[in-house]
């Protein structure tokens, strides 16, 4: 014997209601607190009058931007131009 199936009718799905989208908050303007926090990662370096030039910084000739920073270091502490 071959047992009939039964067939039911799904519903059809209903239109959901469309939900207003939120506006969004007004910027706030920046303080003047934000202007004066310190250098992040801890280090202030300050190169306010300073008279030495680039070149005599880094020399002449081309170099890598990774000898740049050494050297950049390099002067930072023998002048003692860093906050620690």
């Amino acid at each position: 014997m071959a047992v009939k199936k039964k067939t039911t009718k799904r519903k059809t799905t209903t239109k959901k209601k469309a939900v207003p989208k939120k506006k969004a908050a007004p910027k706030k303007k920046a303080t003047k607190s934000k202007a004066k926090k310190p250098a992040f990662g801890g280090y202030a370096i300050s190169f306010a009058g300073r008279t030495e030039t680039a070149e005599q910084i880094f020399g002449k000739k081309p170099i890598a931007p990774s000898e740049m920073t050494k050297k950049i270091w390099a002067f930072v502490k023998s002048k003692s131009l860093s906050n620690r």
